[in-house]
């Protein structure tokens, strides 16, 4: 036991990082960070589950529930902006946590964002399809069930147009992170104006009548979960907090960024108060324009909302743009899933196929591997399922990032250079951003904390089993 623990805290060399990921291209500015960060963050949740979360568990405070995640969201992007500026390595809090805590401990973060990754992009690709289908259902094109629906949802066997949605993105990822970039930036200047001119339609239509009362009283769902009420605001807390979780996409290509010390807190920071301030106001003015409960189980109520408010052709034209925009979050999901991936690759921990570049400098093997099991979990997983997880595996990395900070700031000036940022309100603020994220996971449903836990003991057999053997840190030692 006192080995395992002895290579779980082995250290890596912040410099053997900067030297491995010199290699990839230092392409990326501010403003294509803040496209990515907004095309992540602002994505498939921002046009579904402010109906969904109103719906099932917060009514018209479902704009609280979005504050609430905004306020956590927002202390973790604080620690993570002084992590990216200091240490701009592939693998965001894998990579950080390795050098900060040890090998063990980097590869829990890691393999806990892992997670979130492989079933964001299928979520994202679920969102797309359904409101692209909500698109097509009035002009007379509909695929069969099978073909529209997860395994077993609905006599569904895949869903087609997700796969495809997530294959043609690997294409273009493939291609390089500078082309992706020239991509994103458009489509996300296109889903920003469908936000907006849905606030501008949608605020006509509203009736004040439907805000009332604007926290309906507490009373327990049928599975369990809590609807009205504080209850119901926290558990809707806990079901939308993955809304916010893009910003990691960011700090995960913080070794393509130029200059990141200052490009890397700019891009988090900036990206996440442009989405608070479009999912907040996004979510009062849909539930403002029908009673909470016409959107339950309603996958596009951005689009249904417009249509029966009397504006089909609004409706059409904000969910034609948003279903364009859309490929950006999965622009974004891929792109730093694949560099976790190839970070892992890199350093041994999983096998080093993954961590290969190509001839252009890409790692496009860990593109390739994410894609596959992306399209698998998306056949699989149904739409509510995959929300819960996106944030059990996200608020575990964060939790480990928030406490990191007390390891960084004493190294910071010492074998790690001065940060570009620092965390404000230090000591206090590293600890509210960790409990803020405990409280959080706390609230996710008894099935997430279930998939999440055996997620984790997979993860942990396949460090004591492959990963502390292989590692780079492991090989290293042994040539000693």
């Amino acid at each position: 036991m006192t080995n395992v623990w002895k290579k779980m805290t082995r250290k890596e060399d912040p410099k053997v990082y900067k030297s491995k990921d010199e290699h990839l291209l230092q392409v990326l500015e501010v403003k294509d960070f803040l496209a990515l960060g907004v095309g992540t963050i602002v994505s498939t949740s921002i046009f579904t589950l402010p109906g969904v979360v109103a719906a099932k568990h917060a009514g018209p405070a479902v704009a609280l529930s979005f504050l609430a995640a905004a306020v956590v969201a927002a202390l973790v992007a604080f620690a993570y902006a002084e992590m990216s500026s200091t240490m701009p390595f592939a693998g965001s809090a894998y990579s950080w946590i390795n050098v900060v805590f040890g090998e063990g401990f980097g590869w829990i973060a890691g393999w806990a964002l892992l997670a979130e990754y492989f079933i964001a992009v299928a979520f994202v690709g679920s969102g797309l399809s359904a409101n692209l289908r909500g698109l097509l259902s009035p002009l007379g094109l509909k695929l069969p069930a099978q073909l529209s629906n997860t395994l077993g949802t609905n006599g569904g066997w895949f869903d087609l147009l997700a796969i495809i949605a997530m294959l043609i993105v690997s294409f273009i990822l493939s291609r390089g992170a500078s082309e992706a970039a020239r991509v994103e930036n458009v489509l996300v200047v296109l889903k920003v104006l469908a936000v907006l001119t849905f606030l501008v339609v949608g605020v006509t239509a509203i009736k004040g009548s439907n805000y009332v009362p604007f926290i309906p009283k507490y009373h327990p769902n049928p599975d369990g979960t809590a609807f009205g009420g504080w209850q119901g605001i926290y558990a809707g807390v806990s079901s939308i907090f993955l809304s916010y979780v893009g910003f990691d996409s960011i700090a995960s290509n913080a070794a393509e960024a130029k200059n990141p010390s200052k490009t890397m807190p700019r891009g988090i920071l900036g990206s996440l108060v442009i989405a608070v301030v479009l999912f907040v106001a996004v979510a009062l003015v849909l539930v403002g324009m029908f009673k909470y409960s016409n959107y339950t189980n309603n996958a596009e109520p951005v689009g249904w909302a417009l249509r029966h408010a009397g504006h089909p052709i609004v409706a059409v034209v904000v969910q034609a743009i948003a279903v364009v925009g859309m490929f950006t979050a999965l622009i974004g999901m891929m792109l730093a899933g694949s560099r976790l991936l190839y970070s892992f690759g890199r350093d041994g921990m999983l096998p080093k196929w993954l961590g290969q570049l190509n001839k252009n400098n890409l790692p496009n093997h860990a593109l390739l591997f994410l894609t596959v099991i992306a399209v698998i979990i998306g056949a699989v997983l149904p739409f509510v399922t995959l929300s819960q997880l996106i944030s059990a595996g996200t608020l575990i990395a964060f939790m480990f990032v928030s406490l990191g900070i007390y390891r960084l700031r004493p190294r910071e000036g010492k074998d790690l250079p001065e940060a570009g940022f620092k965390m404000p309100w230090y000591p206090v603020m590293p600890a509210l951003a960790f409990l803020g994220s405990f409280i959080v996971f706390m609230g996710l449903d008894k099935q997430a904390k279930i998939y999440s836990l055996a997620w984790f003991v997979i993860g942990i057999l396949i460090y004591l089993f492959y990963g502390m053997n292989n590692s780079s840190l492991n090989n290293k030692e042994e040539q000693d």
